[in-house]
This record gives C-alpha cells, sequence and structure tokens, in this order.
C-alpha cells in the first residue's frame, strides 16, 4: 500500500531541493568566480612582474652584451624563487631562450604568442608549454632608443592557480554547508509548525475534506457557529447567519459586534457547555446546544448548533389548547350529564315543577356568563376558552369568575396571533386552578382580559392559593424556576 505524504512533508521535502539547488547554484557560481579571480590574479602579477623587469637597466643591459645568458638566467632565478613564479623566460626576438628553470632548456624555441610584444605591445594567455599550462605574461623589452631588443615570459602555472583555488574553497564549502544546514532547519520548523496546522493530512485528504465539510456546512439543517477563545466568530452556516439575521461575511469579527442579541451573545461568549436549552430570540424560538473544542488540552473555542423550534412550539402551543378544550368539552359534558340526571330523577320523583325550575336556574346562570362573555369579548376562541376553563374549574369545586371589567374588542389581541393569545390565557388559568386546588377553601380564580389606553392588551389572573413565598421574589424572573415538582411542571 502506497504511503502518501502528508502536505507539510511534501513542503518541507520541495523546499529541501530547491534550498539544495539555490546553495548547489550558488556554490557553483562562487567557486566559478573564485577560479576566475584566481586566473585573473594569476595573471595581474605575472603581467606587473614582467613589466617590471623590463624596465631594469641591468636586462637592457644585459640584452646589449655578447651573452645575454650569463647575466639573465642567474637575475631571473632569483626573481622566480623571491616572487613564487614558476618561470621568468628571457628570449631574444626570435624565441631563443635565455633563461629557463630548466638549464636545459636554455637555447631552445620559447613556446606560446610573442607577435603582439614584439610589435611593442603586451601578451596575456594560458598557454601550454613545456612545464605545463600557465598563465603568462609576455613583454618587450627596449633598448634606449625604443627599439624591441629582446622579450620577457613571466608564468603561473594552472597547478598553482589550482592550489590557491582548493585553499579557497573550503570557506566556500563551509559557509554552503552551513546555509543549507541552517536552511534545512528553518524548512523542518517551517513544515513542523505547518504539520501540526494541518493536523498531518495530505494535499488529497484536506481537499477531501474541504469539500465534504463544504458540504455539509450547506446542507445541513441546523444552524452551526464556531466561536474562538476570544469571543470572535470563526465560522457560520447559511442556516445560522439566516436564524441570527448576521451581516455578510460576519466570520473574524466579535459576537458584540454582529448584532446577536442576549441571551444569546452570552451563551455564545460565555465557552460554557449548553444543552438542548430553548432561547426566544426575535420571533422565534432556538433550541441551542453548544460543547467546547479540546485538542491536546487546549481550548480552541467552542460549537454551536441552533435549531429552529419555533413551529414545533406553534404546534405544542396549538395542542395544548386543543386538550384544553377537549378538557373543558368533557367537564361541560359532566356536568350537564349531571344536571340532566338531576333533572329526569326529580321527575320520576312526582316533582317536576322543581325539576322545571331547576333547569331554568342552571341554564340561566350558564347562558348569563356565555351571553356576557360573547358581548365583551369579541375574539371566539378567548370566549370559548374561559365558557370552558369555567366549567373545568366548576368540576374541580373552584370558583372562576370571568370580571366585570373584561371587555376586549375584535382587532385589540393584535399583538398576538388567536393560537398564541388561547396557549398565553390558558396556561395562566391552569396554573391558577392548581394553586387555588393546593390551597385552602373556598377556591376562587379571578380572570380580567381588557383594552388599555395605550392600546396594549392586558390579561391579569388572580387565584386563592398561597401565593409565592416572599424570599423568592427574585428567583421567580429566572428561567425555569417553578414551585411545582418537576413532574408537575411537565403537566
Amino acid at each position: 500500500m502506497r504511503t502518501r505524504l502528508s502536505l507539510a512533508r511534501q513542503l518541507f521535502l520541495l523546499q529541501l531541493v530547491v534550498i539544495a539547488l539555490l546553495v548547489g547554484s550558488g556554490a557553483l557560481l562562487v567557486v566559478g568566480e573564485a577560479r576566475r579571480d584566481t586566473q585573473a590574479d594569476a595573471e595581474h602579477r605575472a603581467t606587473t612582474l614582467a613589466t617590471a623587469l623590463a624596465e631594469l637597466p641591468e636586462v637592457r643591459a644585459a640584452f646589449a652584451a655578447d651573452d645575454p645568458g650569463a647575466t639573465l638566467q642567474p637575475l631571473a632565478e632569483s626573481v622566480r624563487r623571491a616572487t613564487g613564479t614558476d618561470f621568468i623566460v628571457f628570449m631574444a626576438t626570435d624565441r631563443t631562450r635565455y633563461s629557463h628553470p630548466n638549464p636545459d632548456r636554455i637555447g631552445e624555441r620559447f613556446l606560446g604568442t610573442i607577435d603582439p610584444a614584439l610589435a611593442g605591445g603586451r601578451v596575456v594567455e594560458t598557454y601550454e608549454g613545456t612545464l605545463g599550462p600557465s598563465a603568462r605574461a609576455v613583454v618587450p623589452v627596449r633598448a634606449d632608443g625604443g627599439r624591441v631588443r629582446g622579450l620577457l615570459a613571466v608564468g603561473i602555472l594552472q597547478d598553482q592557480i589550482g592550489a590557491e583555488l582548493r585553499r579557497r574553497l573550503p570557506p566556500v564549502a563551509g559557509v554552503s554547508a552551513a546555509a543549507l544546514v541552517a536552511a534545512a532547519a528553518g524548512s523542518w520548523l517551517i513544515s513542523r509548525r505547518l504539520r501540526r496546522q494541518t493536523l498531518g493530512l495530505g494535499a488529497a485528504e484536506i481537499t477531501r475534506l474541504f469539500e465534504s465539510h463544504d458540504a455539509v456546512l450547506r446542507n445541513v439543517h441546523e444552524g452551526l457557529l464556531i466561536v474562538d477563545p476570544r469571543g470572535r466568530l470563526t465560522l457560520a452556516n447559511h442556516e445560522g447567519r439566516r436564524l441570527l439575521a448576521l451581516p455578510e461575511h460576519p466570520e473574524d469579527r466579535p459576537v458584540a459586534e454582529l448584532g446577536v442579541g442576549e441571551p444569546l451573545a452570552g451563551m455564545l461568549t460565555s465557552g460554557e457547555p449548553v444543552r438542548d436549552r430553548l432561547c426566544v430570540y426575535g420571533d422565534r424560538v432556538l433550541v441551542v446546544n453548544q460543547e467546547r473544542i479540546v485538542r491536546y488540552g487546549r481550548t480552541l473555542g467552542t460549537v454551536t448548533t441552533l435549531r429552529d423550534h419555533t413551529d414545533i412550539e406553534a404546534l405544542a402551543g396549538e395542542l395544548d389548547s386543543v386538550r384544553g378544550f377537549a378538557e373543558a368539552l368533557r367537564s361541560q359534558a359532566h356536568e350537564s350529564a349531571n344536571r340532566l340526571h338531576t333533572v329526569v330523577t326529580m321527575i320520576e320523583l312526582g316533582h317536576p315543577e322543581r325539576a322545571v325550575e331547576f333547569a331554568t336556574v342552571e341554564l340561566a346562570s350558564a347562558q348569563q356568563l356565555a351571553d356576557r362573555l360573547t358581548d365583551e369579548v369579541e375574539e371566539p376562541a378567548l370566549a370559548a376558552l374561559l365558557l370552558g376553563k369555567a366549567a373545568q374549574a366548576a368540576e374541580k369545586g373552584i370558583e372562576l369568575t370571568v370580571t366585570e371589567e373584561t371587555a376586549v374588542s375584535a382587532g385589540d389581541e393584535s399583538a398576538f396571533a388567536a393560537r398564541d393569545l388561547v396557549t398565553l390565557v390558558g396556561n395562566l388559568v391552569d396554573n391558577a386552578i392548581d394553586a387555588a386546588l393546593a390551597g385552602e377553601p373556598p377556591r376562587r380564580v379571578s380572570v380580567t382580559a381588557r383594552t388599555e389606553p395605550d392600546g396594549t392588551l392586558l390579561v391579569r389572573v388572580g387565584d386563592s392559593g398561597r401565593g409565592v413565598d416572599s424570599a423568592h421574589l427574585e428567583a421567580i424572573f429566572d428561567r425555569g424556576w417553578s414551585t411545582k415538582r418537576p413532574a408537575e411542571a411537565d403537566r
């Protein structure tokens, strides 16, 4: 099975190859430059020495003598040894040598280019002579009148030039090796950091993860938010931006600057775990879950999911309303059955007049409440709810009174949908009935619903129960607080 290299390792190897090529190329350039400098230095030394020797009076006098070699050979060897050059050759214009490091070569013809020197110029070249390849300079030796009487060649062998180059190479090699090691170490540190940041994944794996990540963010039906430890939003998918009405491109901005209201803003920046918490945000009910992101013992932030629970809550409210109406109808049916049974029994016992009187009084009482609610509460759902709750309370031995202040015209409840109004009032009345049942007789519940002068709808529900302990007055505004036991609170 082929092992895929991580992106960090691929980058490290690529950097290493590039660095090695750069350092190697640089080293070759330096070596080439050093070779050229060494060659130029050798040619300069040879030219300078040849020019200086050609101007000496002793040299000019020797060329005018009958045996120039007797004077020039000793002079050439002494200067050669003193200057470290490889050969100093004095010669006649016909190339005949008067001096040579090898005395056996004296009298032989000089090998190399001399024509420019014969014409009064100079020759600087690399040429392979009897001693081997050398960098040499050939200059004319002039008589007092300026005529060329002879020639002088000074040379430095390539072996000496190579030795000088080899002497310069160790520092170049050392610097190159140090640069390579330093660059490799830097690349390794960068690669290590990149490996940690990319979790050791390869390029194909990162691409696959990105595609999967993008597909999940686009298609998941929950809002997804990631917040770093500094309280800055790192990521938000489309659903999250929609649910929170976030501005365009909210990433890498503090949550406090995104217009996220409380209590959700506090949850996002707290960094604390949250499990299935209901949060009312604007006109939505959101279910919030939040977990810390921890890797290698370090907290990287939090990931938060948001589920829109508005429709579910609405359905639950409608279900509660339907259940309430069903319970009210059951209570009314039960009460009607009791009354009917009473009327029938009174007739059977021979008291038809009293049966008619009983039925008339009960019907008038019920009809009176129904007529008053119908007249004063024009919202049919609210009127029906109050009638049903009155019957339900009566069944439980509780007197439910709709006060004379009640007056709700059509449209006054515009701040609420009919189902929301039924849910709200029904919940308040149910709690009041439960509280009254827990108290001492006589048990009463009063309901008031009216329009305030400023157009708002006031709903006030009172009961004869024990009420809330004064020590808990502050706590009643905390979310989830209740005087009921958990089993009761779920009803």
